[in-house]
């Protein structure tokens, strides 16, 4: 599949947005064509190693037994027998220890050895292939969004369907495998793992099996632990080796319910949350946070936020509560304070809130941070208010140290969200530390006016938005196409930003819900006082679908289907969001049209670029540059490829690696590129042509004092970028 974004017959229209970055004010460079050639991605893969013997799932029970700005809450004194105090943290350089690299989620390398002089001598060092490709039901479901951890010797990693993964980070060559045999009836929108979690048992012997471990969340729901040596399945942790995360959620329905995202381990303890799949019942699976030992797998609490003040099981034959908001990303932990730090989603019907509770309207669309120790709430920053926009904080959030401006700094937390707002927090209280605004929210052709917040919170320190579209930004190739996304416009519902969800008419979402920082995230050059943020700019083209026309159309939702239907999968674009998702239990299901193509050509109706990357200064929240990222070699109408290598701007998903050489590596755009940008100017310095889809956050690390950079070239099915197994690391030549 391809993205149809450009005709080679406009390429010129497009000089006027293909512009150089926008600084103080250098000149564009050239791209420095490809030093290496792509393998050949029909290649076939080696044939994987030896498989070790998986513990089978085990059966899920019926319900089992056993503000814009901060809002404060006291924590509720708790007894805790265990010694969970702070201990050191693995530190980044050589290796990369985090999913984040390292412990704050900066994503910087204080590596050095490739710098803006010679990366263009990078070549290959290796490509390893994790032989994990879709099959059967699982075709036009990948999208595996791996970043490998480096640890000592190895990269350990987890592919699509969680398939535990040990190469040499040298080499490439396999050390071991682990395979936990999830069926493909278990994947939701996608079959995803970006990443899985380290940790070493402080009270262990050091010859002790599984003294470090790795562990990951799956896509079937179950926590899973091997040994980091030999990929063994721990026997110390639950029941050989894994965790049951449906007890206490309720009927097991294949896909429903699923981890995506590395749990965070905090004094060791460890967090998840799960991924519930949007738009298909408010009666949906809870969006509870759990705690667990990380060696033993015992569970610690639960912050079921239906059920305040409550931190245990549900009462016998109960569940969490049903349909809260969920955290499908990235948390952070702060092991200082102890704190877990939840970027949180919305309630499990998107774009309709009328039904839900005062609760989950406190908690939704928020900066949650939890005591890891009792799960007890410290604090939460709201980033939307009354969210029916499907606005989700998807971005992992970063601890710094915030300059104050008297020479001094104080711990911070820097959340980027899907509108393009930047906010900075005080880390202990949530308090911004960076202004934050109220703008007035409209309610035109809104179904529930008396619902929706009047006003929304927007950051005054920096945002990634741009301003609202107009007419005259509607675009095509040719001068009829943009006649007709010019119609639509007049057409649609549309009064600016938080334009409220409408059934009489389309409405236009913009940003889309990909809109801004999503799961790739932010990096912070620390030494440099950067952030670099890439980010999305195209709109979405929206319509509530009322109860009566819904049941019309047979739309149901996934546990009225069979295993692996097609619940949510039918969206103009890729699935991320059905063009039908049902949302049982409101009056309306809900239309999406992501990126608001042109039913035609395919081409989006706002004019390119569809996507950028940009420099911002962390002590003034300045922006240093911005330039489009992606170029139009893989668009064009009707999915034909224009093959022109010009910087227009294209979709982008996954984030980037800042090293202190002063480099930006980044994949993410959907022209199959990995490129190096000078971070002080935002020129491509360095590009190479991946063999499939780069939408995974790269690593750098160092084997013997070389440095290496790596990306996975997995492809993504919403992305519309190719699907492959590579994971294919760099370095300079000898």
């Amino acid at each position: 599949m391809r993205n149809p974004l450009l005709s080679a017959s406009v390429i010129a229209m497009l000089t006027a947005w293909a512009a150089p970055p926008v600084l103080a004010q250098a000149p564009d460079a050239p791209q420095a064509p490809a030093t290496q050639p792509s393998p050949d991605p029909a290649a076939e893969a080696p044939a994987p190693a030896a498989t070790l013997d998986a513990a089978p799932a085990p059966e899920s029970p019926e319900a089992v037994d056993p503000a814009s700005a901060a809002e404060t809450v006291d924590p509720i004194p708790r007894s805790d027998q265990t010694d969970r105090s702070p201990r050191p943290q693995p530190q980044i350089g050589a290796d990369w220890p985090f999913w984040g690299g390292d412990a704050q989620a900066t994503r910087y390398s204080p590596l050095d050895q490739i710098t803006r002089d010679n990366v263009g001598r990078l070549e290959r060092a290796f490509v390893y292939r994790t032989g994990d490709m879709p099959t059967g039901s699982a075709e036009g479901k990948y999208a595996a969004e791996t970043t490998p951890l480096k640890i000592g010797d190895q990269l350990v990693m987890c592919s699509a369907k969680n398939i535990l993964i040990s190469i040499d980070a040298e080499t490439g060559k396999e050390n071991w495998r682990f395979d936990p045999q999830v069926s493909n009836d278990a994947i939701p929108y996608s079959a995803s793992c970006r990443g899985v979690s380290v940790y070493t048992a402080p009270d262990l012997a050091e010859d002790a099996q599984c003294k470090t471990r790795v562990i990951e969340g799956t896509i079937d729901a179950r926590l899973i632990a091997v040994d980091l040596r030999t990929g063994q399945p721990c026997r110390d942790f639950g029941e050989g080796g894994q965790v049951d995360l449906w007890q206490g959620i309720g009927e097991k329905v294949p896909g429903w319910y699923a981890v995506t995202a590395p749990p965070a381990i905090v004094r060791g303890v460890l967090v998840t949350g799960a991924q519930v799949k949007d738009g298909q019942a408010e009666d949906a699976p809870s969006g509870v946070i759990r705690g667990f030992d990380a060696v033993t797998g015992e569970f610690l609490w639960a912050w079921d936020l239906g059920r305040p003040g409550e931190y245990g099981q549900p009462p016998a034959g109960e569940t969490f509560t049903r349909g809260t908001p969920n955290m499908w990303t990235t948390a952070t932990a702060d092991e200082d304070l102890g704190l877990v730090y939840l970027p949180m989603g919305n309630s499990s019907v998107d774009y309709y809130g009328s039904n839900r509770s005062d609760l989950e309207n406190q908690w939704a669309t928020s900066l949650v941070a939890l005591d890891a120790l009792t799960g007890e709430p410290r604090w939460n920053f709201q980033t939307v208010h009354k969210d029916v926009w499907d606005y989700d904080l998807g971005s992992q959030a970063t601890l710094l140290d915030f300059p104050t401006g008297d020479g001094q700094t104080t711990p911070a937390i820097l959340l980027p969200s899907k509108q393009g707002d930047i906010y900075i927090l005080d880390r202990a209280t949530g308090e911004p530390l960076t202004p934050v605004g109220e703008v007035p929210a409209p309610d035109e052709g809104s179904v529930e006016p008396d619902f929706l917040s009047p006003t929304q919170p927007t950051s005054e320190w920096h945002t990634l938005r741009k301003d609202n579209l107009v007419e005259k930004d509607m675009w095509g190739f040719t001068p009829i196409d943009q006649l007709w996304c010019r119609i639509q416009f007049r057409r649609a519902n549309y009064a600016g930003f938080y334009t409220p969800p409408s059934a009489d008419k389309r409405w236009i979402q913009y940003p889309g819900y990909n809109g801004g920082s999503d799961w790739g995230s932010v990096a912070v050059d620390t030494d440099r006082q950067i952030i670099v943020a890439n980010y999305n700019d195209v709109p979405n083209f929206n319509r509530l679908i009322p109860r009566e026309e819904a049941d019309r159309m047979g739309l149901r939702p996934i546990n009225a289907q069979p295993p692996g239907g097609e619940a949510g999968e039918n969206a103009d674009v890729g699935g991320a969001e059905g063009a039908g998702d049902p949302q049982a239990g409101a009056p309306y299901a809900i239309d999406v049209n992501a990126g608001w193509r042109n039913d035609v050509t395919g081409v989006p109706c706002t004019r390119p670029p569809y996507g950028g990357i940009r420099a911002i200064d962390l002590n003034t929240g300045k922006t240093l540059w911005d330039t489009p990222i992606g170029t139009a070699r893989r668009n064009g109408p009707f999915g034909i490829p224009s093959m022109l290598p010009m910087k227009i701007g294209t979709p982008n998903n996954g984030g980037s690696v800042v090293t202190a050489g002063g480099l930006i590596f980044i994949g993410a755009a959907t022209d199959n590129l990995f490129r190096a940008i000078d971070i002080e100017t935002g020129e491509t310095l360095w590009q190479d042509v991946l063999p499939a889809g780069g939408q995974a956050n790269p690593i750098s690390y160092e084997v013997d004092g070389r440095q290496y950079v790596l990306i996975a070239a997995t492809g993504h099915h919403f992305m519309e970028t190719p699907i492959g197994d590579y994971i294919i690391a760099y370095r300079l030549p000898e």
